[in-house]
């Protein structure tokens, strides 16, 4: 490996590790020498790139620093690509979107001979979703109340097109084949639910929620494992 790519794999060792990392073990990841490893993040700090820590203590890449994707290999090209077709066929409006620019800033920083996983990839998504049910209120306000945190006081009606009224934490928007939910602590069950977006009658935004969301989601993912999306959805 030369030692300019050698430099860009550290850094992205370091961007992708959320605690600080041992010369020793980047050694071990780099098939190189704890002193090389020296050298070579004295060098990325001599340059600009923001590394805190030190021998004995680990390293860290400060948060905000961002590395371009001419280094995705092959493999991650194609996750990448694969994931944006899948947003593509059945993420909303405001997701199709981002999807298209983050290609065309992809596609704009890439050498010329990886362009070609961008045009013609070896994955592709399932067929293409028809349509989906339309929403009275509108993703972007739930992804804003999951970003704030905030409490959702929610009409809903069942299947049976049963009314209730819930207030909810809303933690993550699932896009499934059929229909997208929202899933959230409901107050109502004291317990995780799934509420079918276009069911979803309309939205008043109350407090924040007494809970961090990162640990809502552990819960949530454990409640998941014993369901699913749609059996959830159908029992709210």
């Amino acid at each position: 490996m030369s030692r300019s790519g050698r430099l860009l794999r550290l850094m992205e060792f370091l961007r992708t590790s959320r605690r600080p990392v041992t010369a020793a073990r980047l050694a071990d990841e780099l098939a190189v020498s704890e002193r090389t490893v020296y050298r070579d993040v004295a060098e990325l700090m001599v340059q600009g790139v923001p590394i805190e820590g030190g021998a004995g203590v680990g390293y860290v890449l400060k948060p905000g620093y961002f590395l371009p994707p001419l280094m995705f290999a092959r493999e991650e090209l194609e996750a990448i690509m694969l994931g944006l077709h899948y947003v593509d066929q059945r993420g909303d409006d405001v997701l199709k979107a981002a999807a298209k620019a983050a290609r065309a800033k992809i596609s704009a920083v890439l050498p010329p001979d990886a362009g070609v996983t961008l045009d013609l990839p070896l994955a592709i998504p399932g067929p293409s979703i028809p349509s989906f049910p339309d929403n009275v209120v509108e993703l972007d306000r739930l992804r804003a109340a999951i970003r704030a945190q905030r409490r959702l006081e929610i009409v809903y009606a069942d299947a049976a097109g049963r009314r209730s009224q819930r207030v909810v934490w809303p933690v993550q928007i699932g896009f499934m084949d059929s229909a997208r939910v929202l899933a959230a602590w409901c107050e109502l069950r004291g317990a995780f639910r799934t509420f079918r977006t276009d069911r979803i009658l309309s939205v008043v935004e109350c407090s924040r929620y007494p809970a961090r969301r990162a640990d809502l989601i552990l819960g949530l993912h454990e409640h998941l494992a014993l369901s699913t999306y749609a059996q959830d959805a159908d029992k709210t």
